[in-house]
């Protein structure tokens, strides 16, 4: 059996551009002919053959998809086939919608998933959520593609997952890094013994402790590099030298406020087109620093590297799997007269991602505030409550403290 999930991994450099010259130009005039893509009124299809035609077209933020939604509906006109007909919609924080399909590795994940070894005879325990949010749904499409069996876990009910791990004989793990060992953790207290052999994850840093912890345990830890809107960007190989961009997408990294792309090996905001004929994105900005590496992976597959996730070109932050945005901190605020300011702090507390939440107010009564801070940031923190005047006048509402080496 194959290591590779298919040829298109192993292409020469001159046979992936062929192939762009033929897929990109179609994209960009599908693209085209859609509501929203009203910047590329001007633009000639038959001209954007490779990623230097493509740099000179307008960044798409995720800010402009929601301000499309809310004046002309679901999927603000950026999407290639009518709500109605995407097999799911999901939300994310904003509110902004995003489409799903069922068709054939639709997300593109089934290449990640199989570079971690999972495919046929495998029982895939999929940790990310279902509700409204894609990420278990995009693992599951994946682990379809590849011929491994899914249980839908969702998150939470670690004694639940224990059993169910235990007695269906699970073998490979989908879900954010750390939760894994939650559920390994509760196992050995427990006195269970599991069969996980292969972990995919993603949705949060995979810190090297944790990932030498699990190959302690006897477990492959490989993460992916994915967002809702575009499904798999990049993912590691068992080489695990820096992560591979995927075949379906063009990965840029340009200057973080601009398109302008920046000199190999600099960091930069990760900027994305897809060649989805259903959902077209083309130059999507996501918010992200990475960097590209030079030469391609020792496992044999052949297309451009990245370094990986390297913190936010703006303050949203992803804790828990979940983005936390600044305006999110700034509708908190707002509900509440008698707090002047707010800051959320990411940090870890062992192996797990945690938030504080300071606000700057005279009451005295923290816990007043956490049903308000679920609300507006869809996770609990721990609320500290600061004298007016007192939190740092820099401008930051979100401040990662989590050291990524």
């Amino acid at each position: 059996m194959s290591e590779y999930f298919d040829a298109l991994e192993t292409r020469t450099a001159d046979e992936r551009a062929a192939a762009l010259a033929s897929a990109l130009p179609e994209q960009i005039a599908r693209a085209r002919g859609l509501p929203g893509y009203g910047s590329l009124a001007d633009v000639d299809p038959s001209t954007v053959t490779d990623a230097g035609a493509l740099s000179a077209l307008p960044v798409l933020r995720k800010s402009e998809i929601g301000r499309s939604q809310a004046a002309s509906g679901p999927l603000g006109g950026f999407a290639a086939l009518p709500t109605h007909e995407f097999a799911h919609i999901f939300q994310s924080p904003g509110p902004i919608y995003e489409p799903g399909g069922e068709g054939h590795d639709w997300w593109r994940m089934g290449r990640f998933l199989k570079a971690c070894g999972v495919g046929k005879g495998d029982i895939v325990q999929n940790c990310f959520g279902y509700h409204l949010t894609p990420a278990g749904m995009i693992f599951e499409n994946g682990a379809r593609a590849v011929g491994a069996a899914v249980v839908p876990a969702g998150v939470g009910q670690t004694e639940l997952q224990v059993r169910a791990a235990a007695d269906i004989g699970t073998t490979a793990y989908a879900g954010t890094p750390d939760y894994l060992k939650v559920i390994l953790d509760r196992a050995d207290a427990e006195g269970v013994k599991l069969k996980i052999t292969k972990a995919a994850v993603g949705g949060g840093a995979l810190f090297p402790s944790l990932r030498q912890e699990y190959a302690d345990r006897g477990i492959t830890c490989l993460q992916s590099y994915a967002t809702a809107d575009l499904g798999n960007i990049a993912y590691e190989s068992p080489a695990m030298e820096g992560m591979i961009v995927d075949e379906g997408v063009i990965v840029e990294i340009v200057r973080p406020g601009t398109g302008d792309p920046v000199a190999p090996g600099e960091v930069g905001e990760v900027v994305v087109t897809t060649l989805n004929p259903d959902y077209p994105l083309i130059r999507f900005a996501t918010g992200d620093l990475s960097a590209v590496m030079a030469g391609t992976s020792p496992c044999g597959r052949t297309n451009m590297r990245i370094k990986g996730w390297m913190g936010r070109a703006d303050q949203t932050t992803k804790i828990k799997g979940m983005f936390v945005r600044p305006e999110q901190v700034a509708a908190f605020v707002a509900k509440h007269a008698d707090v002047t300011k707010a800051r959320v702090i990411a940090a870890r507390e062992g192996e797990s991602d945690v938030m504080r939440v300071q606000i700057e107010t005279d009451k005295t009564d923290a816990a007043a505030y956490q049903g308000s801070i679920i609300e507006s940031l869809k996770l609990k923190g721990k609320v500290e409550l600061v004298a007016p005047g007192s939190l740092p006048n820099d401008g930051k509402v979100i401040e990662d403290t989590r050291s990524y080496d």
